[in-house]
């Protein structure tokens, strides 16, 4: 009888143990994320392409702010002989938080980039990566944009009406200088109703609705099909535009005289005419000899 306890004593503690074991696992199971979901976002935006013939795993990784000038990009490069002939494919990926920029330039992730010159700047990325401007965009000035009314620049005006920005941070005319148009009233922007968008287009959208009352922008040709001329009001003018970084590891001259023509071809390819004043960093002869540098004083 003693040894019958002692034997059923044993099974009960191994059982409760084993028991035990099978609870806590199934709870770590139910609390455990799919690794899915620590991955970043900007995984699942880009676009890619390959090249058949080629053998190489290297890609030309690409960063712009926007997922319709990705698309646009990666047409241009994946039809490019040179870099067909020098990478693997081309991956192109977009974002609109700065963070993702910075992860891309900061850490000279982006072989090619299109950002704020003030960013390059920030991270010393000319010197630490050697990114060399290929093409720039012309300055350009901010508006408040309102749908039947002339905006005023006074405390008054903006305390009723609903006010369209966009919503990350680096965007000046969308973002920055409106909010600093704003602190000079002496406005709060906690106390105003802001509405948040993704792009200007979006923001072009809401207005065009009128889902807001006024947004803040930069003014485009096509924009008089919408939107009256008379009924814009300038923030701040001589806004420098962006441009584009290639990495320039090495002195490849062909790549940078392709990924040049490819993005010329792509600006001049653009409705606005705003897009056709790109100016280019350095002239580029036949079979991609760099003929001077554009004197950038």
């Amino acid at each position: 009888m003693r040894l019958y306890n002692v034997l059923t004593s044993k099974i009960t503690i191994v059982t409760f143990l084993f028991l035990s074991l099978i609870v806590i696992y199934f709870i770590a199971k139910l609390q455990k994320h799919p690794e899915t979901t620590d991955l970043p976002l900007i995984v699942d935006v880009s676009v890619q392409c390959g090249f058949a013939s080629q053998s190489r795993l290297d890609q030309l990784v690409v960063y712009v702010p926007s997922e319709e000038l990705a698309k646009q990009v990666s047409l241009k490069l994946c039809n490019d002989e040179v870099v067909g002939r020098q990478f693997g494919g081309v991956e192109v990926f977009w974002g609109y938080k700065l963070s993702d920029s910075i992860e891309f330039l900061g850490k000279g992730f982006a072989d090619l980039i299109l950002a704020k010159e003030n960013i390059v700047e920030a991270f010393m990325a000319e010197s630490t990566y050697n990114y060399q401007a290929v093409l720039g965009y012309p300055s350009y000035t901010a508006f408040f944009i309102s749908l039947k009314e002339k905006p005023r620049l006074d405390k008054a005006y903006f305390l009723d009406k609903t006010l369209g920005l966009i919503e990350y941070p680096t965007s000046r005319s969308g973002h920055i200088l409106p909010k600093a148009q704003l602190k000079k009233l002496d406005l709060n922007t906690d106390s105003l109703n802001i509405r948040y968008a993704n792009s200007h287009a979006d923001l072009r959208d809401l207005l065009a609705k009128g889902e807001v009352d006024i947004i803040s922008s930069y003014w485009k040709e096509d924009d008089v099909k919408r939107f009256s001329h008379n009924y814009i009001t300038p923030i701040s003018d001589n806004i420098s535009g962006s441009k584009w970084y290639l990495k320039m590891n090495l002195e490849n001259t062909d790549l940078y005289c392709a990924v040049q023509a490819s993005l010329v071809s792509l600006a001049q390819e653009q409705m606005s005419t705003y897009f056709h004043q790109a100016e280019k960093y350095q002239h580029c002869g036949e079979n991609g000899l760099i003929m001077e540098l554009k004197d950038e004083q």
